[in-house]
């Protein structure tokens, strides 16, 4: 198995002045995901949590939307040239009767942070695949004192992050700012999709009753897996991006940027946001 941290040493300079020390860097692999002993995509990931990468991302793609669909996952032995088992390719098996959707075609087999299909065909995907609506109800309703607190709850969850300050975060919270669970990864998509697939595992799919923050961005891709998850409300640090607005916009899921200390956007279902009348109304 791979370790999620490797040193590496680095030449330091501060100051005019040189040295040379070990440095603790993220690891960053290649993952090969199967499907039914079929290769389907390759993904750059932080080994750890692989078996829920997986599971995460097939849910993403519509394939799996609850445990009982999922019969198991295994590291495929023999995946290197001398048969010996390298932890970096995974075969998921659905159970006997599941229905796969051809989503080879609609997708390159490569998967990146960026990666994803391209304005309406994007959206078209997302709406005739989702297993669920956004159905929170009664909504979830947040304060924007809560939501505000809840990167430095992430930061403070992050325990490779403090040692390599090179790794993505996503965390599920409550509607009552409970951390529910948090994974890093080398990719914001990876990380998303280990809590997904961990949820999935664990029977707990929709996620209708949950807050998924992340770091960095909001990109599309990183939408479409809140709302195949079914969760509620997608808060990031930084910009959304236009196609992610877009998707919220349509699936009535809250979609919230900047959030930085107590400043926010909120760009779509501000229903769920307490919002104060004059504030509102400003």
């Amino acid at each position: 198995m791979g370790r999620v941290t490797e040193r590496r040493k680095v030449i330091r300079i501060r100051d005019g002045a040189v040295s040379t020390r070990p440095d603790t860097l993220v690891a960053e692999e290649p993952l090969e995901i199967r499907l039914n002993g079929k290769p389907l995509a390759i993904t750059m990931r932080t080994p750890g949590d692989d078996f829920a990468l997986a599971a995460g991302f097939l849910v993403s793609e519509g394939v799996l939307g609850g445990a009982d669909e999922l019969q198991n996952i295994v590291y495929c032995a023999g995946a290197t040239v001398d048969g010996s088992n390298s932890y970096n390719v995974v075969d998921v098996r659905t159970a006997p009767g599941v229905v796969l959707p051809d989503i080879t075609l609609e997708r390159n087999v490569y998967t990146t942070s960026s990666c994803g299909l391209c304005g309406k065909a994007s959206l078209d995907a997302v709406r005739t695949t989702a297993r669920w609506t956004i159905d929170d109800t009664p909504p979830v309703r947040l304060e924007p004192e809560l939501l505000a607190s809840l990167p430095d709850r992430l930061r403070a969850a992050q325990r490779v992050f403090d040692r390599t300050g090179g790794l993505h975060a996503a965390a599920l919270f409550s509607p009552e700012g409970e951390l529910l669970d948090v994974r890093e990864d080398v990719g914001r998509h990876n990380a998303v999709d280990k809590l997904v697939g961990r949820a999935l595992q664990s029977g707990s799919l929709p996620l209708s009753r949950t807050v998924l923050l992340v770091s960095g961005r909001a990109s599309f891709e990183l939408a479409q897996k809140a709302v195949m998850a079914g969760i509620p409300v997608l808060a990031a640090v930084s910009a959304p991006s236009s196609l992610a607005v877009d998707l919220a916009t349509e699936t009535g899921l809250t979609l919230i940027g900047f959030l930085r200390g107590p400043s926010m956007n909120v760009y779509a279902g501000e229903h769920r946001i307490a919002l104060r009348a004059a504030a509102a109304q400003g």
